[in-house]
């Protein structure tokens, strides 16, 4: 699907100039927009996610009343080049000023982030996300889990008021029991089918994970509506012989569901808007700042942090005895290996992947929502601690480690391949969240 603009023209336009500049939009903008009819600034209009001028002339400082009316985002692209000319700087500066919300792009990624954005707000309010759990907090390591915040009523009321998103929730132990009883000729037609490589695994651990991929993929197109998935994998692992692992990277790239491992619907909201609206690679991670010293070291089961420059700034990050889980379109090296987390079954498995190096941004919705953080770093490299719960782990280097220790909102944080500030600003911006940079 894609947003739906509608163009708005000011009565004394040259309609050759707005011929000519809707061309322009319509070429740059044809992956992400629909453009409606024209109409005259002040005209009625519905059915359209935002509306776009095309051409601003000295008009619009007369017909401020008509557009602080329009009721969706209003953008103003009116270069051949996808973004606001700088001769309207000025009256954009203007419209402001008058109360009128603008968007002025400065670059056609900006203006491609905004239509997709646009489209996902109206998406939204019909989309699903599926979790799975029976009583989270109170399994594995219930010390930990029994604490956080995406799994109160509260925090999944607040998702659905303030993005539409309604929160489904199943049984994670009649999940793992249904996927127990696919039979093995099916699991088998999948592994041939996909013909995957670099999966290190037993046959019969091998065959677990298709099952659960079978399972979730069964819910998943029973509902179309679903566009995001997890499960409480670790805390109640005990509900299944396996880990989802291979099945989020799988139902990715096959049908573009976000997953959000732990069922931390947070991190998965977090991830979803940044993948629609940014249209970017991202995962979920833990961050373990050098900072947070023997407190990281012990959760990993490692002696010390790896020997770099200006140690205040790093962190090493890692999840499930890898970097995270990351589907294998979005990185430079993957392979399926055996669990290494004590607290899964043994017949379980992990992805071991690497992102590219260099620049990345980290990521994370405020718990009540109202913010997202967008935060500048380098992926430095990646350091092994053979025997632990790091085995390949990755090493991000940030402006200040002092002031991130202040400000971090959770231990899942999301990586974002790139530096996407300005996108997230964006998306943002029309979602009407602040952003936090650090």
């Amino acid at each position: 699907m894609k947003a739906r603009l509608q163009p708005l023209f000011f009565s004394q336009t040259s309609s050759q100039e707005l011929a000519v500049q809707l061309s322009h939009i319509d070429a740059l903008l044809a992956d992400e927009a629909e453009l409606l009819e024209p109409l005259e600034v002040g005209s009625d209009f519905s059915g359209a996610d935002a509306v776009v001028l095309p051409v601003i002339i000295g008009e619009a400082y007369s017909k401020v009343d008509e557009l602080r009316a329009i009721g969706v985002p209003i953008v103003a692209i009116t270069s051949a080049f996808g973004t606001v000319a700088m001769w309207d700087w000025e009256i954009v500066t203007f419209m402001r000023s008058e109360g009128i919300t603008i968007f002025s792009p400065y670059t056609l990624e900006l203006a491609q982030t905004f239509c997709r954005t646009v489209r996902v707000r109206r998406e939204m309010q019909t989309s699903k996300f599926l979790v799975y759990q029976d009583n989270p907090g109170d399994g594995m390591q219930a010390e930990i889990f029994k604490r956080f915040y995406w799994w109160e009523d509260q925090c999944t009321q607040l998702i659905k008021e303030r993005f539409g998103i309604t929160v489904v929730k199943k049984s994670f132990k009649a999940l793992g029991e249904r996927a127990r009883q696919i039979p093995d000729a099916d699991a088998d037609a999948v592994v041939e089918a996909w013909k995957m490589k670099d999966i290190d695994l037993s046959d019969r651990a091998y065959l677990s994970a298709i099952k659960i991929y079978l399972a979730l993929k069964a819910d998943i197109e029973a509902d179309p509506s679903i566009r995001g998935a997890g499960i409480n994998c670790l805390n109640e692992s005990f509900y299944s012989d396996t880990t989802p692992c291979l099945a989020w990277s799988m139902l990715y790239e096959e049908k573009g569901i976000i997953w959000g491992c732990e069922a931390d619907t947070l991190s998965l909201l977090t991830m979803f808007l940044i993948n629609k609206c940014a249209d970017s690679p991202v995962i979920m991670t833990n961050l373990y700042p050098f900072l947070s010293g023997p407190t990281a070291l012990k959760h990993e089961r490692i002696d010390k942090f790896p020997d770099v420059a200006q140690p205040e700034n790093c962190i090493l990050i890692g999840h499930c005895g890898f970097q995270g889980v990351i589907p294998r379109c979005m990185t430079i090296e993957w392979s399926v290996k055996p669990k290494v987390l004590a607290i899964v079954d043994d017949n379980a498995h992990a992805i071991d992947a690497r992102l590219p190096e260099g620049p990345v941004t980290l990521a994370k919705l405020h718990p009540k929502l109202g913010a997202m953080q967008a935060i500048p770093g380098t992926l430095d490299g990646y350091v092994q601690y053979p025997g632990s719960d790091c085995r390949n782990g990755a090493v991000i280097r940030v402006k200040d480690g002092y002031k991130l220790m202040g400000a971090l909102y959770s231990h899942h944080y999301c990586i974002v391949p790139g530096l996407k500030t300005e996108e997230i600003g964006m998306m943002n911006d029309v979602l009407g969240l602040t952003t936090e940079r650090i």
